[in-house]
C-alpha cells in the first residue's frame, strides 16, 4: 500500500467519514426527554446511514492504496464503496425529513453523509480533488538509485555536475580547456568546417534523450512495450520512477523493482 496515492478527494471522504461517525454519539432527537440517545440506539439508522457511510468511507480509500483493484461481486472495490456512501446519504435525508424533531446527531451526520456522497462521487471527475494529498519528497542528492557508488546516479534527481564527466551526464557542461567530452569532435584548423560537423552529429545523436527521474501527479497505467492492451503495472503519486527512453509523446519508464513499460499519458508529470 502507497499513502501516497490518496488524492485531496479521498482526504475530504476521509475526513467526512470521522465527522460522520463523531456525529453517531451525538444526540438522535431534540427532545428533552430523549436527550440521551443517539444512533447506537436506534440500530437501523446506525446501520443503513453511520456506519454504511463509514464502511463505504473505507472501501473507498483501500481501493485508492491498494496497487490493483480488487472485485466484490463482480464489481470494482471503489464503485461499490461509492455506492454504500450514496445509500448512506439517502437514507439520512430521509430520515431527517421524516424525524419530528432531529437532534445534532442527525442534522450534523446528514452534513456528513452528503459531504461523504459528493468527495466520492466527485474524486475521478474533479481535477482539483485528484491532487495527491501529500506530494513526492524531493530525493536526496546524494543517494544513489542504483548501485552503492557514492555519487548520485545517472539522471537522478538533483545529480550535480562533477569535473570530468563524460558526455551525456544530465546537466553536464563541457570540460575545462585541455579536455573534451565522449562524443565532441575535435574542431579543423579553420574553426569552421570541423565545429560544423561535429555540432551535426551532436544534434542528430541518439543521446539527445536523457534519463530522468519523474513523479505522476495522479495514478496512471503502465503498459507493457509489446503493445499489449492490459497494463503491467500502476504508478502511484508521490513516488519517483525512472524514464529511460522517449517514443514520440510516449514514455518507456522503470519501475523500483525493474520492470519496464510505456506510460502514455504524460501530461503534468513532475520532472526530478
Amino acid at each position: 500500500m502507497n499513502i501516497r496515492s490518496l488524492s485531496r478527494g479521498d482526504g475530504v471522504v476521509i475526513g467526512a467519514a470521522v465527522l460522520l461517525f463523531i456525529a453517531s454519539f451525538l444526540s438522535y432527537t431534540g427532545a428533552s426527554e430523549y436527550a440521551s440517545i443517539n444512533a447506537w440506539d436506534v440500530l437501523s439508522t446506525l446501520m443503513s446511514m453511520y456506519l454504511a457511510g463509514v464502511i463505504g468511507a473505507a472501501i473507498v480509500v483501500l481501493s485508492r492504496l491498494l496497487p490493483q483493484q480488487r472485485k466484490v461481486a463482480g464489481l470494482d472495490l471503489a464503485p461499490f464503496g461509492v455506492a454504500l456512501t450514496i445509500f448512506a446519504a439517502w437514507t439520512g435525508l430521509w430520515t431527517v425529513i421524516g424525524s419530528p424533531s432531529a437532534g445534532a446527531g442527525l442534522i450534523i451526520g446528514l452534513l456528513a453523509a452528503l459531504i461523504l456522497a459528493g468527495g466520492a462521487v466527485a474524486t475521478p471527475l474533479v481535477p482539483a480533488l485528484q491532487v495527491a494529498l501529500i506530494g513526492a519528497p524531493k530525493p536526496q542528492p546524494a543517494a544513489a538509485p542504483y548501485g552503492a557508488g557514492p555519487n548520485p546516479g545517472y539522471g537522478y534527481p538533483g545529480a550535480q555536475q562533477q569535473a570530468g564527466q563524460g558526455y551525456g551526464y544530465p546537466g553536464g557542461q563541457q570540460q575545462p580547456q585541455g579536455g573534451q567530452a565522449y562524443g565532441q569532435q575535435a574542431p579543423a584548423a579553420d574553426g569552421t568546417a570541423g565545429g560544423a560537423a561535429g555540432a551535426t552529429q551532436a544534434a542528430g545523436s541518439p543521446a539527445d534523450f536523457a534519463p530522468f527521474w519523474f513523479a505522476v501527479p495522479v495514478a496512471r497505467p503502465l503498459y507493457g512495450e509489446d503493445g499489449s492492451p492490459a497494463p503491467i503495472a500502476e504508478l502511484a503519486p508521490g513516488t519517483w520512477y525512472l524514464a529511460v527512453e522517449q517514443r514520440g509523446q510516449a514514455l518507456i519508464a522503470q519501475t523500483q523493482d525493474g520492470r519496464r513499460g510505456v506510460l502514455q499519458d504524460t501530461t503534468g508529470i513532475q520532472r526530478g
